[in-house]
């Protein structure tokens, strides 16, 4: 797993000395965690000791995060293996970097859907990574908060229980901001390359309605088409 910084840089992640944020090739330049990591500090469940096994699958959770969302090169992503990396979301195909950048990354993958386009309260079709990034980080005010619940098995299989939160501060799709507490929970694997120590595979298992159910209690100014929401 990777390992923890040497000369400054974030708490919870790994590649963000000085250094690295200087030299890497970001998406919107260097990423800034003080918020989200404030509300993660405020409202986690567990404070997990520091070089125990929780700590070292959080760091590693939260760093192939930070990666995958603000690297602009596959070739500096350092969590994982970008020519052997897959991921899968609730069973489906896993999906290369190539492929994955075709569906916007990021939320549009975990966000995948088979339900008729006209009931889906979102719809990573008609979404670019960015229109997504900037939809989700305008709603999360204070951050889309993640954290370790327990590891159930340990490198180079690794299985995970997470937990994602934040509070709904902005309108989403017509729905009025309740500024309640939106979060989810899901079980995710990584699987590690045993020479280089990086992930190769990795699989996330959560229901999306626990998420978008959270974005949309507030007064609709859109007239639905959805049978269920009527």
């Amino acid at each position: 797993m990777a390992s923890s910084i040497v000369g400054g840089g974030n708490k919870y992640r790994d590649y963000l000395s000085d250094g690295e944020l200087k030299n890497t090739k970001w998406r919107n330049g260097p990423p800034s965690y003080d918020v989200v990591d404030k509300l993660f500090e405020q409202e986690r469940t567990n404070v997990w000791a520091e070089g125990s096994v929780e700590e070292k699958v959080q760091r590693l959770l939260k760093t192939w995060e930070m990666e995958i969302v603000h690297k602009a090169d596959p070739n500096e992503l350092k969590t994982m293996d970008p020519n052997k990396f897959t991921i899968s979301v609730n069973g489906r195909k896993g999906l290369t970097p190539a492929e994955s950048a075709k569906l916007g990354g990021s939320y549009n993958i975990f966000l995948q859907t088979s339900l008729p386009e006209n009931v889906r309260l979102y719809n990573p079709d008609d979404e670019t990574f960015e229109s997504s990034q900037n939809l989700f980080r305008s709603i999360f005010l204070r951050g889309f908060a993640i954290e370790i619940l327990h590891v159930y098995s340990g490198p180079p299989g690794i299985v995970y229980k997470f937990r994602h939160w934040g509070y709904m501060d902005a309108p989403f799709k017509g729905h009025a901001p309740t500024g309640q507490l939106v979060e989810l929970f899901g079980i995710g694997t990584f699987e590690l390359d045993k020479e280089s120590n990086k992930i190769i595979k990795a699989e996330m298992f959560f229901d999306r309605g626990e998420l978008l159910g959270g974005l949309v209690k507030g007064e609709s100014n859109v007239a639905s088409t959805c049978p269920f929401m009527k």
